[in-house]
């Protein structure tokens, strides 16, 4: 494997979404997510990890080292059991004290690598915390959440034949631009993982490309729209996260009309930063 990244680095994505749901609730009949207290929406550090991992798996098929953990249809401890037969280790549910187990799993695994996991299920391989980490996305304005009737020209039984049609519900945001803001520790890289920089440009590559391969009719138009990357000269880093956040500023500019594209906003970046960061625009 490639040498650990060396430097520490935060980003922020601002990613919009036009008649879709950009990440349902379960418990609300998968309306779109939303804060209670002041109606931001919101999408969860789980949903947009997916779509890394889903996004890795499409252009990485097959590709020695970038294999996916967490996937549909996966049973983890016969993931943890590949480890310990390469190894020829017996099996355990207790504490693995060898730790080429859990070097495995970093070796070959692309999301273990960038955001860890905990892996001391009956099958013990030890546990990593990534280098890679994303806050919940929030929405820049509060956001209306649409229940829409459709109909469908077919019955699913015989007994609704009469009917001649199918009633539904659709879940949207008419339009939402989201802010989501993330973590990458050199430190972690080197300590646990081995996160590189291949695996790094991989992560940014996805984060730019994610939405486009990943379209539904229920997920409406999901765009990436910027990735701002602070990129700090040491692995320790330069200066604290938030003061690198506050470089950038978005700004609704629709006045009382509710915004309804991108254009409605305006984004601003502070290139004043602290000595040792250098901001990279990528989107």
């Amino acid at each position: 494997m490639s040498e650990p990244i060396k430097n520490r680095y935060e980003f922020v994505l601002l990613f919009d979404v036009e008649n879709g749901n950009p990440n349902g609730d379960p418990d609300m009949g998968n309306m779109p997510r939303v804060d209670p207290q002041t109606g931001h929406g919101i999408v969860t550090d789980v949903c947009l990890k997916r779509k890394v991992r889903d996004y890795v798996e499409l252009v990485k098929s097959d590709v020695p080292g970038y294999e996916i953990y967490v996937k549909s249809g996966v049973v983890l401890n016969n993931q943890h059991k590949r480890a310990c037969e390469y190894l020829g280790i017996e099996p355990s549910s207790k504490k693995p004290k060898d730790s080429r187990l859990t070097k495995f799993m970093c070796d070959n695994f692309f999301d273990i690598r960038a955001f860890g996991a905990v892996m001391t299920t009956e099958v013990n391989c030890g546990q990593v915390r990534g280098p890679v980490q994303l806050n919940f996305a929030r929405s820049i304005d509060p956001i209306f959440q649409q229940e829409v009737t459709i109909t469908r020209q077919a019955v699913a039984n015989e007994r609704d034949i009469e009917k001649g049609q199918t009633m539904g519900k659709k879940q949207i945001v008419p339009y939402a631009l989201y802010r989501a803001e993330g973590y990458i520790s050199a430190h972690l890289a080197q300590k646990t993982t081995g996160f590189s920089d291949a695996d790094l440009e991989l992560f940014w590559d996805s984060l730019v490309n994610m939405f486009e391969h990943d379209h539904s009719a229920s997920r409406g138009k999901l765009s990436a729209r910027k990735l701002i990357v602070f990129k700090h000269d040491t692995a320790l880093g330069c200066c604290q996260s938030h003061i690198l956040f506050d470089k950038v500023k978005v700004e609704r500019t629709s006045g009382d009309r509710p915004p309804r594209s991108f254009e409605d906003y305006r984004i601003a970046i502070d290139r004043n930063v602290p000595a040792g960061v250098e901001v990279v625009e990528l989107l």
